[in-house]
Order: structure tokens, then C-alpha cells, then sequence
């Protein structure tokens, strides 16, 4: 038996495993568990990281599979689509304003929806070999997870965190979210083809100007870097097509 072929399917079942903790952590109840959606976004984070190194292990291995692909498929569904749509519905659960058996917060489940058929046409569309067009279900997550940490933040600026517990802002970035997966929108690739700094000029500065918003703004800079990431995406598309 050839081990090196299952050990990035190994990784991939480990990327499931982050997803169904986190989704555990999304549901928890904030009162005794103040800081659940941290850890939420914490598996998260190592999910992705794993969801990173089954691709690069099996292209090392040279092992890629049908399989692979479908397991990878399924595993971010969990990490990087059932905990996103889990976090947003507690999120409209406990807005203000909320009634308790209102049917609102079940439409946090529409970026699940988005992200499955994000997914399922990511796998068929040939166009995405190189770049994104509409915003990666990972980077989704983090974005929604960064809001939900940045609620129940103490130190989170009393406007953000009287906007954050507004059932229609949340129902708006349940919306965007949706949308923005599956919009035909390209996003530029954070991959180095050439190694120069003026080929290389937009990923260099949005990955130093990423760094400064992590280390200085933490949750927000999260939030803030995936903005920044459709804005200067949609400016270059704009400069390319000029």
C-alpha cells in the first residue's frame, strides 16, 4: 500500500474534522461561552491552513485524484460553508429587536446556499485555474467569523457594535455575502508568476498593507482586508479593461 497517496486526503478529512469543531464552537450560547465564535474562527483558520496542504502534498506526492477533489469539496462545505451560515444565524438569532420564533435568522443559512453552489461550480469552471472570479468561500468565512468575534468584543467601538446587532445589517451582509461568492466578478491572484516587483506590484502591496491591518487592527484588520480585497479588485479590472 503507497501511504504518500492518502496522506493528502488525510489532511483534507483532518480540514472536516476543524470544520465540524467550529461549527460546535458557532452554536454555542454567548452568555456561558463569551468567547465561542473565537474559537470558531480559530478551527476556522487551521482548516484552511489544512485545506491549503492537501493540494500542495498531493501535488508533491504527484497523487491528485477524483477523489481528492470531491473530498475537498465536501470538507470545505463544512468549514468554509455550514459554519459561516451557523454563525450568521445565531448572529440574527440574538439581534436586537429580534422575536424569538421569528423566522429571520434562518436566512443566515442563504451563505451556506451560496457557498455550495460556489463550490460545485468552482470544480467545473476552467476559468478559475489561476484566479478567483467571486470571492473564495474561505475568505467569505473569515470575513462573516471577523464580524461575529468583532460582537461580542469588549473592546469592540460601541457604533460597531450597535451596527453589528442590527438585525438588517446583518440580513445586508448575509445578502453581500451570497452574492459576492457567485458574482462574475474576477478577483486578482495572490500568486507570484514572475519573479519581479513590477509584475508583482498589486499582490506586494496588498499583502504588506494585509500584514500592518492583522498586526495592528487584529479582528477588524480581518474584516478590512477582504474589503480591500474586492475594492482593488474591481479597480484593476477597471485599469485592465481601460
Amino acid at each position: 500500500m503507497n501511504i504518500k497517496s492518502h496522506v493528502p486526503n488525510a489532511i483534507t478529512l483532518m480540514n472536516l474534522f476543524c470544520g465540524c469543531i467550529a461549527v460546535v464552537f458557532a452554536f454555542q450560547e454567548t452568555a456561558t461561552h463569551p468567547r465561542h465564535f473565537e474559537m470558531a474562527f480559530l478551527f476556522v483558520c487551521l482548516g484552511i491552513f489544512l485545506d491549503f496542504f492537501d493540494g500542495f502534498f498531493a501535488r508533491l506526492f504527484k497523487v491528485s485524484s477524483s477523489l481528492g477533489l470531491q473530498l475537498d469539496s465536501l470538507a470545505d462545505m463544512v468549514t468554509s460553508g455550514v459554519t459561516p451560515g451557523v454563525a450568521m444565524f445565531c448572529m440574527l438569532r440574538s439581534a436586537s429587536g429580534m422575536l424569538a420564533d421569528s423566522l429571520l435568522p434562518y436566512l443566515g443559512f442563504l451563505i451556506t446556499l451560496g457557498s455550495c453552489y460556489r463550490l460545485a461550480n468552482f470544480n467545473i469552471d476552467t476559468r478559475q485555474t489561476d484566479s478567483f472570479i467571486g470571492m473564495p468561500t474561505p475568505g467569505n468565512t473569515l470575513f462573516i467569523l471577523s464580524l461575529c468575534v468583532l460582537r461580542y468584543m469588549d473592546t469592540t467601538d460601541l457604533i460597531l457594535l450597535e451596527i453589528l446587532s442590527d438585525k438588517w445589517v446583518l440580513l445586508a451582509l448575509t445578502l453581500f455575502s451570497a452574492f459576492i461568492m457567485n458574482a462574475e466578478v474576477p478577483l486578482f491572484s495572490l500568486k507570484f508568476k514572475k519573479l519581479n516587483v513590477k509584475d508583482n506590484l498589486l499582490q506586494i502591496s496588498f499583502l504588506m498593507l494585509s500584514l500592518a491591518l492583522l498586526v495592528f487592527c487584529q479582528y477588524l484588520g480581518v474584516t478590512l482586508v477582504i474589503l480591500i480585497y474586492i475594492l482593488l479588485s474591481l479597480i484593476n479590472n477597471k485599469f485592465r479593461k481601460a
